[in-house]
């Protein structure tokens, strides 16, 4: 008789736990991060290739299991429509490959299949499409034309994996260090005003065409959105300055945009191990304010 007392104990006791939320279910209890993107996503540096970047500096804080899609070289256009990735990069942590489909369409079938077990997605996308405008004599008139097609891609994008993933899975989507700050001291000084004017330029195109755009596509599948470019110090007034070797007296945005990514140096538009370790903080942070909600 006892036993059948606590047998049944037993089973309300499982009965309440299940239906407590917050409470830990019995079952599979790996949890996945998906990482989906661009070289950023994938953590790419030059002369080293993949790193753990942002990424893996989340997958570590939250100890989620990473899996990264991430296609260096992707546009909004082509994670949606390109099949397979044309520039995989040997040893990214958490690689899925996917030489058959589409990096959006990899994603989506990987959260589905893992549905009720994925933490957390995010997104770094966009970048490529406005790289080429920083060669325009105007790159402003360039940035808004790209853009239309970067708010329309990106929707569609965030629409499809937060379809996937159901409404409750944080959905993080992130914009880059304003990189092209550093045209003021590369390749040399004394800064060029051609330089100059493109550094400036790319302010105002991150504030106001490229990061409101991408903020609205992303909250219109129920995301969020990380401004790393405010984060980063792009925003500070270019009359502020600070003296760093070997530059001399440059404005702070551009110093730190020389620390967080690789252009003062080699012209190179990735972010350095500090600077992804700054993307990653931002993401582990947001996430954990979306979680405790």
């Amino acid at each position: 008789m006892r036993t059948g007392v606590a047998l049944l104990v037993a089973a309300l006791v499982a009965t309440c736990l299940v239906a407590l939320p917050g409470v830990a279910q019995a079952g599979p209890a790996t949890a996945y991060y998906v990482s989906v993107g661009d070289s950023y996503s994938v953590g790419y540096q030059p002369g080293l290739g993949a790193t753990t970047g942002y990424a893996g500096y989340v997958a570590k804080k939250t100890g989620l299991t990473l899996a990264n899609f991430g296609c260096g070289g992707a546009t909004t256009t082509s994670i949606i429509d390109t099949v397979g990735c044309p520039d995989v990069l040997p040893h990214t942590a958490g690689a899925h490959l996917y030489p058959t489909t589409t990096q959006a369409a990899a994603a989506e079938a990987f959260i589905t299949a893992h549905r009720g077990h994925i933490g957390l997605i995010t997104v770094s996308i966009g970048g490529n499409d406005v790289t080429a405008c920083a060669a325009q004599a105007s790159p402003i008139p360039c940035v808004a034309t790209a853009v239309v097609s970067i708010d329309a891609n990106v929707r569609t994008l965030a629409t499809g994996l937060r379809a996937a993933a159901g409404p409750r899975v944080p959905l993080v989507g992130l914009t880059y260090p304003d990189v092209l700050l550093g045209a003021y001291v590369y390749p040399t000084q004394p800064a060029t005003a051609l330089r100059l004017a493109l550094a400036s330029t790319s302010v105002v195109a991150f504030k106001s065409l490229i990061n409101p755009a991408l903020a609205k596509a992303y909250a219109a599948a129920g995301g969020v959105f990380v401004d790393v470019t405010s984060a980063t110090g792009a925003y500070t007034p270019l009359t502020t300055t600070v003296t760093v070797a070997p530059y001399g007296t440059i404005p702070r945005a551009v110093s730190q945009v020389c620390t967080l990514t690789w252009y003062c140096a080699v012209g190179n538009i990735h972010a350095t191990s500090t600077g992804y370790a700054l993307i990653g903080q931002l993401v582990a942070s947001r996430y954990a304010t979306l979680r405790r909600k």
